[in-house]
């Protein structure tokens, strides 16, 4: 502790010019556990960045954990790259746009030029931007669907998807050598833009980057006329003007906005979890739907990299799964696509392995290749550069991962919500054309291929001690891993972080060909099985679970006591 101490009293002699960090760190002066929680580690880079509480200290989001960050990449690519050049986003979090305006000084200072983004831009337009303008990285500052209270810094590689591992520890390499408050060089970000080492992205990229999002249409013409009433919430987030852009130019005529909710603000004050996902993201539009009726209700995540849909169903809207909505577009593509002739050679579907089944059944009626890949967009953008290498990018026809994450085109290497918003709409529009709602479609795909049910635990574990009970669990389970799951036999075991599934009946052991990861899985019976990971961007532990059955109750039952059995294997109560 004396350790913690010595940190927290330097922190409060450097932040005396930083008065909300300063007043921070003073209101906890005689609390011991709030002052372990700041110092007690360092936020850790990796392949997702930084994320983290905004505060005061080691274990926060702040300048000077940005600034220690931003002089460890400079440092690293100075090391690779002569004249490199970032491009710098932001999204509406609080500080977000101040974060930054530090990186840019921060690279700036270091001999590398930044372009940023003037206004607040979709995490995908990063990604565009790194590729388009030659960028040796990207930088946006985004904590994408946490709550408030939390920020993040992700770093990009030149082509244009995340920071593969290799570079990420490499990077923390330079990031751990450098005193935070020492080492970090900066100039002024209005003289950096003298110097002409920050410049502005001009409006030119957007417009580009809005041709390549049209470009990836699969009927152009079929929203025009028809009749569809979309009710859109970009959640106070960077998806505002771009989506509307976007659909109006497809020509969605009856496109409202949620009032509350339109305007950038990151506080999200109505609503406490900006994330898609959940129902509570869509209680605004609901609302408005109340009053105007709408076919479909459409939300972005704070950086639009990820979407979400309620559509009409009944006196009420469903909510649709990440893994239902990766289903329909495949279907959907594929589908239309087989019918104009336009379908590639070999064309390639590329998602996570806890992304569901379903859609490689439903590939399989077209000869499309399905690619399963770590979680993680990262690993996606990269098996899409793969394929460019090899003169076959345009076998690419969709990338999905079930945290409502998608890509379609080659435009970017990472999840966007544009594309996959514009594609949604279309796909609604088309469906209703034949007097379908996308509702009547995902039950025609249930009733063509089984039930599949996908569902997700999560597991919180705040804190220092949190980490460490983390740590136990999946160390109790790879010594001790479960014979049998809710009464299932579990036929084979993966362990990612070795690298070998093992065959329980006759403990042959086959090798899985990915990176190391910390991620176990179960595979049971009629195509279930249960997948284990701790999350890479939150203090949790997340439990995949997919029930397959003739039907909806009974694969519910089958998830519920799969679940409940996974909760007593992993030694948590409730």
């Amino acid at each position: 502790m004396s350790d913690i101490k010595s940190l927290y009293k330097l922190w409060l002699k450097k932040t005396k010019d930083y008065p909300e960090l300063y007043e921070e760190l003073l209101s906890i002066e005689n609390e011991d556990g709030e002052i372990a929680d700041r110092f007690y580690r360092a936020l850790e880079f990796g392949t997702a960045g930084l994320r983290g509480l905004l505060g005061a200290g080691t274990n926060r989001m702040n300048v000077f954990t940005v600034n220690q960050v931003t002089q460890g990449l400079s440092d690293f690519l100075n090391s690779r790259y002569e004249n490199a050049e970032v491009a710098v986003a932001y999204d509406s979090r609080i500080n977000s746009e101040l974060f930054a305006r530090e990186t840019a000084s921060v690279l700036a200072a270091n001999g590398i030029t930044a372009h940023i983004f003037p206004a607040l831009v979709p995490t995908p337009m990063l990604s565009f931007a790194v590729r388009r303008l030659g960028c040796a990285s990207g930088v946006v500052i985004t904590a994408s669907h946490n709550p408030s209270r939390y920020n993040g810094y992700k770093c990009y590689d030149p082509e244009g998807y995340q920071m593969t591992d290799e570079a990420a520890a490499e990077t923390y390499g330079f990031i751990q050598k450098t005193d935070i408050f020492g080492d970090v060089k900066k100039i002024d970000f209005d003289e950096g833009l003298a110097l002409g080492k920050i410049k502005y992205i001009p409006p030119e990229l957007n417009e580009e980057f809005y041709q390549a999002v049209l470009s990836a249409q699969i009927n152009p013409g079929v929203s025009r006329d028809c009749g569809l009433k979309v009710i859109y919430t970009p959640l106070n987030g960077a998806g505002n003007i771009p989506v509307r852009e976007v659909l109006g130019r497809i020509g969605l005529e009856n496109v409202s906005v949620v009032p509350t909710q339109e305007m950038p603000d990151g506080n999200f004050p109505t609503c406490l979890y900006p994330n898609p996902e959940i129902r509570q993201a869509f209680e605004e539009a609901l609302k408005l739907a109340d009053v105007q009726g709408a076919d479909l209700l459409l939300a972005t995540d704070p950086d639009c990299d990820r979407v979400g849909i309620a559509v009409k169903s009944g006196d009420d809207y469903r909510l649709f799964s990440g893994n239902e909505m990766g289903a329909l577009l495949s279907q959907y593509v594929l589908s239309c696509r087989s019918a104009q002739g336009t379908l590639p050679e070999k064309p390639v579907i590329v998602k996570t392995i806890v992304t569901t089944d379903l859609v490689t059944r439903i590939a399989r009626d077209y000869s499309c290749e399905v690619v399963d890949l770590l979680t993680g967009f990262k690993y996606i953008g990269e098996h899409i550069s793969l394929l460019a290498k090899e003169g076959r990018e345009d076998s690419f026809i969709l990338g999905m991962e079930e945290s409502y994450g998608y890509l379609a085109g080659i435009h970017v290497r990472d999840k966007d919500a544009v594309v996959a918003s514009m594609l949604i709409c279309e796909m609604a529009a088309y469906y209703k054309k034949l007097g379908k709602s996308l509702v009547d479609v995902i039950d025609d795909i249930y009733d063509n291929y089984g039930f599949y049910l996908n569902t997700v635990l999560n597991f919180a574990f705040e804190g220092e001690s949190g980490m460490i009970k983390m740590r136990s669990i999946m160390d109790k389970l790879r010594a001790a891993p479960p014979a049998k799951i809710a009464g299932l036999t579990v036929s084979a075991v993966s362990d990612y972080a070795k690298g070998e599934t093992v065959n329980t009946a006759t403990g042959s052991i086959a090798a899985i060909n990915l990176p190391e990861s910390n991620v176990l899985a179960y595979k049971l019976p009629e195509n279930c099985g249960v997948i284990v990971r701790p999350s890479g961007t939150e203090p949790k532990i997340k439990v995949y679970i997919t029930a397959r059955g003739k039907d909806k109750e009974s694969a519910k039952e089958l998830a519920k006591n799969i679940g409940d059995d996974m909760k007593k294997i992993l030694g948590i109560e409730g």
